[in-house]
């Protein structure tokens, strides 16, 4: 997958704003991923697709392979940064609506963590915290 630069999107309309349980604001962007998981009967789902939205406990995905609520996701993010792909151990699926679907992230190690709150502080202008420890 090719590396994307990231466009800052005024305004993207939220799919599950009616049953938006947020605890973090998260600011829209649009940079690419590859996400993975294994289905119900065992069998590994693998897409890719671009961030619409990003905070230190989750994202907005449009992705090319459907997931579903609950489901365990392994996350690389091409952040512009020009480095390896961040990568988010552990996450989970919050919601879907066909290929739009959010995540919350469950575990990041610590330089992945430190990555992430430098993108968000640079380029987003975001101060909350980030312990996913």
């Amino acid at each position: 997958m090719k590396r994307v630069q990231v466009a800052f999107v005024k305004e993207l309309p939220s799919v599950a704003e009616a049953q938006n349980r947020r605890q973090n604001h998260r600011p829209p962007v649009e940079f690419g991923l590859m996400y993975s998981a294994q289905n119900r009967s065992g069998e590994v789902l693998m897409g890719d697709g671009m961030v619409t939205d990003l905070s230190p406990r989750g994202l907005g995905i449009r992705g090319n392979t459907p997931v579903r609520s609950g489901m365990e996701l392994m996350i690389f993010l091409y952040l512009p940064d020009g480095q390896d792909p961040l990568f988010a151990m552990e996450t989970r699926g919050a919601w879907t609506s066909g290929h739009r679907f959010g995540v919350e992230i469950l575990k990041m190690n610590l330089r992945e963590q430190n990555r992430l709150r430098y993108f968000l502080r640079s380029n987003l202008a975001y101060s909350d915290e980030i312990d996913l420890s």
